[in-house]
């Protein structure tokens, strides 16, 4: 699994640098060129663009490397790139526009808003604010699995998987990133101006920006004439394109597509105290707020090769930190075959974006900085250097741990059931659904966006393997992660464990029989009273769908399973088998539980 990682190490591979002629040329910044187009080659990646303000002007902007590798086509500083989370400052400023304009209070319980939002629990549910969910301080983590391999159109279904997210700490107890809570707000913003997201984001921000050909989809940004095509390293070697990843219902956490030229409009307005051009886009409240420490990311002490970059905080959409004794106000982006950094340094007057086509990526912090120190008149640092130091060092430390680590994996074992038995559908309804089947005697697993070959790894557990289109299946990342098949008492497999966020216990997907629809026609013949034990056990129709009745209990409905086999649906681990005579007529049923199966007779 390992292309849907999204913050990959930087690879390897060597790409010859092309630049493009730029829009502005300042000199200061020019004179980086030959270190820009070293980068590229080092980081081996496809291209970027880049662009720097000063206060209200755009004083340096330029393509670098190709924008299609295979075609060879330049990138432009017009050139759309996913922007990835560079997004959440946009979303971000318009529950800002709305706090200003008394429309929600981001104090206030995010409930109050959204009358069906539910959280793990009532403490949550009661307490969690925009505020919070704007500086990542819900006490849930990422559970990013739930978006990505299970993704769907809907933003309403995305919101009710979200009372399904185990929290990993308190509310407001620490800092941790979570995609969900800035889909969220854009949900709240929809339900209280009655407009979508993207509508919101188009006409309070980007058409007073001009910023005319950003966009808010991969399906749009693939008709644009000048649209990057983005690309990952496989086997540190080899650049590969990697398809479009949609992720339209978790737009406002993501899913802008921008050109440094358009971007820099944005971090101008930033800059100029929220206005552009001389108008209010930004609150300047709000952008005072945003900009300020709201949550404490980490402890970030200065390092030794670097002892003037320190402090680590959160604001609004936007990460700060104290940058060789200057306040820089950043935030990256992600997402497959993009990288990204907007930056501006408010008391400076500088802003500066990279956008770079390379999944996971180096390039858009080395360039940043590069350019930061030149403009700033600090001493020399060469990042890129610096930067591959620290990859280096990680890639030691991890092919060491893997050396001296012990395979837990029992040999000679085999699974419990035959792989047809694996078969079926397994649902977690904060995730979502995972479909298991049997293709050319091997076990595989669908997503809404992926497949997976699952290897064997020991007794029920089994190593997922991404099957891509065109790729095949790479084995290369295996001992991540694995699915753990689970059966009940009385040996049917029942459910399947994933560890998808670390800090939690395995998440758990129970098993959903695939349910076959019958006419009350052909449930009649089920109907009637069961002899079981002392009592009477009944079957009857209402409504089409067949129930049944013991007494003392509540009513059951039951759900056909094919083969005169049905399950009780509000029960996990009970189902009912009919049995039939010679002549073909119910004569039988037996009670499938988990302390047993008990057989009743039907009374004539």
């Amino acid at each position: 699994m390992r292309k849907i990682l999204l913050y990959a190490l930087a690879n390897l591979f060597v790409v010859a640098a092309f630049s493009q002629e730029s829009k502005t040329n300042d000199k200061r910044i020019a004179e980086l060129e030959p270190q820009f187009e070293k980068v590229l080659k080092d980081w081996k990646a496809v291209g970027f663009a880049v662009a720097v303000v000063n206060r209200n002007k755009v004083i340096y902007s330029k393509g670098f490397g190709y924008r299609d590798y295979a075609k060879k086509i330049p990138v432009t500083t017009n050139t759309l790139f996913a922007i990835g989370s560079c997004t959440k400052a946009f979303t971000a400023s318009l529950i800002g526009m709305l706090d200003n304009n008394k429309v929600v209070d981001i104090d206030k319980p995010a409930h109050n808003y959204l009358p069906d939002l539910a959280f793990y629990n009532n403490g949550m549910t009661d307490n969690i604010t925009l505020r919070d969910m704007m500086c990542h301080r819900t006490g849930l983590p990422r559970h990013d699995y739930s978006w990505y391999l299970f993704s769907t159109s809907s933003r309403d279904s995305l919101v009710k998987r979200i009372q399904y997210m185990e929290p990993t700490g308190g509310v407001r107890d620490k800092w941790q990133y979570n995609n969900f809570m800035f889909m969220l707000q854009g949900v709240i913003a929809e339900k209280l101006t009655g407009q979508k997201w993207e509508q919101n984001i188009r006409s309070k921000i980007l058409t007073p920006l001009n910023m005319t050909r950003t966009n808010f989809s991969v399906l749009d940004m693939a008709k644009d004439s000048d649209a990057s095509l983005g690309y990952y390293i496989k086997n540190d070697s080899i650049i590969k394109k990697i398809n479009y990843y949609n992720i339209d219902a978790m737009g406002p956490a993501g899913s802008i597509n921008s050109s440094v030229n358009e971007m820099s409009h944005w971090v101008i307005t930033w800059i100029e105290g929220g206005k552009f051009n001389g108008k209010e886009i930004i609150p300047s409240s709000f952008r005072e707020q945003a900009i300020s420490s709201q949550m404490v990311i980490g402890a970030a002490f200065p390092e030794q090769d670097v002892p003037d970059v320190f402090f680590s905080n959160y604001g609004f959409g936007w990460s700060l930190v104290s940058y060789r004794g200057h306040y820089r106000v950043e935030h990256g982006g992600n997402i497959d075959g993009f990288s990204a950094s907007t930056c501006f340094f408010p008391t400076d007057s500088i802003g500066i974006i990279v956008l770079t086509n390379q999944n996971g990526s180096a390039v858009p912090s080395i360039v940043r900085n590069l350019i930061a120190d030149k403009v700033l008149n600090l001493p020399y640092i060469d990042w890129s250097v610096n930067r591959k130091k620290v990859v280096d060092k990680a890639k030691a430390a991890a092919l060491e741990l893997k050396k001296n680590s012990t395979s837990m994996r029992k040999p000679g074992t085999k699974p419990s059931h035959p792989l047809k038995d694996y078969e079926g559908a397994f649902v977690n309804p904060g995730y979502g659904t995972m479909e298991i089947f049997e293709n050319d005697d091997s076990l595989f697993a669908r997503t809404s966006t992926k497949i997976f070959w699952l290897r064997h790894y020991n007794y029920d557990v089994f190593e997922p393997f991404e099957k891509d289109p065109e790729e095949g299946i790479d084995t290369s990342d295996a001992g991540q992660l694995k699915i753990q098949f689970n059966m009940d008492v009385n040996g049917t497999i029942q459910s399947a464990l994933m560890a998808l966020e670390p800090a939690l216990k395995p998440i758990e997907f129970n098993k959903k029989e695939k349910e076959v629809a019958l006419t009350a026609e052909m449930l009649q013949k089920y109907v009637g009273e069961y002899e079981l034990g002392a009592g009477t056990a009944r079957v009857y129709i209402k409504s089409n769908t067949l129930y049944l009745f013991v007494a003392g209990q509540p009513e059951y409905e039951l759900a056909s399973l094919g083969s005169d086999k049905f399950t009780i649906k509000s029960l996990t681990g009970y189902s009912l088998q009919f049995q039939k005579d010679e002549k073909n007529e119910i004569v039988s049923v037996s009670f499938i539980q988990p302390n047993g199966t008990f057989k009743a007779s039907k009374k004539k």
